[in-house]
């Protein structure tokens, strides 16, 4: 097996875990041997808006892959987003996404440079929950 083979990675399922911010991430690629870029797979369920947060010193992209919402970025009006559609996300900037489908809206987190938690900061003005 080759040193690039051994670099492929699988998407376990099973990693997948819930955070406060109200949706559920799955890590795909997040190494600190590549710090240019990580990619997570969020998922948000039926009627849920993320909260209020921004990722500082770091640029973010949303993919949509599956489902239907509404992106808020910045002081910018919610803009509807599908299938294909790509959100860039400027570094510091406050950011939001609500599912206004019936099935989860699923899509790929790509930040640059890799996302790191120390980056997160929720800006949300409500209450946090536990998670």
């Amino acid at each position: 097996m080759g040193a690039l083979e051994k670099e492929i990675r699988h998407r376990d399922p099973k990693t997948e875990f819930y955070t406060q911010e109200r949706c559920f991430i799955i890590e795909l690629y997040n190494v600190e041997t590549d710090p240019q870029v990580s990619v997570a797979r969020a998922r948000i369920e039926p009627g849920v808006t993320t909260r209020w947060h921004r990722l500082k010193d770091t640029k973010e992209r949303y993919v949509i892959l599956s489902g239907i919402g509404d992106v808020e970025v910045g002081d910018l009006p919610p803009r509807h987003v599908e299938f294909g559609d790509v959100v860039p996300i400027p570094p510091g900037v406050r950011q939001r996404i609500t599912n206004t489908g019936d099935t989860d809206l699923v899509f790929l987190a790509i930040c640059t440079p890799r996302f790191v938690p120390a980056a997160y900061e929720d800006v949300d003005p409500a209450p946090a929950q536990d998670v």
